[in-house]
């Protein structure tokens, strides 16, 4: 497998949607294990007390996590745990749920995980970042630290309605915080072309947003939810689905934007 030559900057990549259940975590896990079968280095954050994403790679009892990291206990390098070829992860842990009171009161408590990530930046050509189903300081942290926000969305009527909420949040945070960070792309999830209602909200957010609208669709597919409980990418749970083959074009359209 081509190796990465490490002369391209670290491009970090944060996954947002105050709109559970639209496919956030599993788009993060798949994406991030495209790209490490792309010979890409690859590093995954669970920034969500759910540590669901942390689930879906076998990686939810560990000792060391994200919420350690934040709380100055060590350095993102020591809770790091490889779980693929070429992608490694910072696990969550439920412990996270008090991180937002907790960090309330630091100074600086929005760049917290900025910093960290500038320590291990060198190390890796994509950083993903799985956010919680909301705009709290641990998202506020992440888009902090991103250059590129990728919203998964559901092709019905109600999570198309979280979209401005988020897009202003990420004007706010370019304004004062990151003045990097862009929206990298909207991308359809669970679609089913034979559903009336799919194809009109795809075709009214294209209309509304543009470019922004990656041309990928993520299918419907019973082994992205099968994946999960195995503690595998969907490459390695059924390398012939649907899911896996969606997954990997989206990765091939969002290596060719960057």
């Amino acid at each position: 497998m081509r190796k990465s030559s490490g002369s391209k900057k670290c491009e970090v990549w944060t996954f947002s949607n105050h709109k559970g259940g639209v496919g956030k975590t599993s788009s993060a896990v798949n994406i991030g294990a495209a790209l490490g079968r792309a010979g890409k280095r690859v590093l995954v954050i669970d920034m969500d007390p759910q540590a669901n994403l942390s689930l879906s790679l076998g990686a939810q009892n560990a000792t060391q996590h994200i919420y350690g990291c934040l709380s100055g206990e060590y350095g993102m390098a020591s809770a790091t745990i490889p779980v693929m070829e070429n992608v490694k992860i910072v696990p969550s842990t439920i412990d996270l749920s008090g991180a937002e009171i907790e960090l309330s009161s630091e100074a600086g408590r929005e760049v917290i995980l900025r910093e960290l990530i500038e320590e291990v930046k060198e190390e890796y050509d994509y950083i993903l970042i799985d956010c919680p189903p909301s705009l709290g300081l641990l998202t506020i942290n992440a888009l902090t630290a991103t250059d590129k926000v990728l919203v998964p969305l559901q092709a019905e009527y109600l999570p198309t309605q979280g979209l401005t909420k988020l897009f202003e949040v990420v004007k706010k945070i370019k304004k004062r915080l990151n003045k990097e960070i862009e929206i990298g792309g909207v991308f359809v999830t669970r679609f089913d072309a034979r559903k009336v209602l799919n194809r009109e909200v795809v075709a009214s957010i294209e209309k509304a947003l543009g470019n922004i609208v990656l041309k990928t669709r993520i299918r419907d597919n019973i082994a992205l939810a099968e994946a999960p409980q195995k503690g595998l990418d969907i490459f390695r749970y059924d390398p012939r689905s649907n899911g896996a083959i969606d997954y990997h074009a989206l990765g091939e359209e969002l290596m060719k934007r960057q």
